[in-house]
């Protein structure tokens, strides 16, 4: 079975949307899920420690291109998600999707649009886009 486009998802959580109508009350959701985002993320460092975090200050060399700075630069994680981990934290951002298609059906916008626009951003900006 193929993923759904954006726009299905958006319909599908339309139509589930009976009890989170209120824009107040889906800010909230949507806040609240972004938090179990982190929490599941760093459970996944401090619980579990299927990942470690090895954060320093990221040096860049002047002589270095913007290019050649992307294999310079850490991300700070070592390790991999263990499948426990990994399905925990899927399944939050998930529910972040979820309450972000509820806003924006709330507030009239397609998720396709905000989608391809930032995919155009990026590619038009390349490594300068620094957002």
């Amino acid at each position: 079975m193929s993923a759904p486009s954006l726009q299905a998802f958006q319909d599908q959580v339309s139509e589930l949307l009976l009890r989170h109508r209120s824009l107040l009350d889906v800010l909230s959701k949507n806040g609240q899920s972004s938090a179990s985002v982190n929490r599941a993320v760093a459970k996944a460092v401090t619980d579990c420690g299927c990942i470690e975090l090895h954060a320093t200050k990221q040096s860049f060399e002047s002589e270095v291109s913007l290019e050649e700075a992307k294999d310079v630069v850490r991300t700070h994680v070592r390790g991999e998600l263990c499948e426990n981990c990994r399905e925990i934290i899927s399944a939050e951002l998930g529910r972040n999707i979820f309450y972000m298609s509820a806003l924006c059906n709330l507030l009239g916008i397609n998720m396709d649009e905000v989608v391809q626009k930032e995919s155009q951003k990026c590619s038009t900006l390349g490594l300068f886009n620094l957002s």
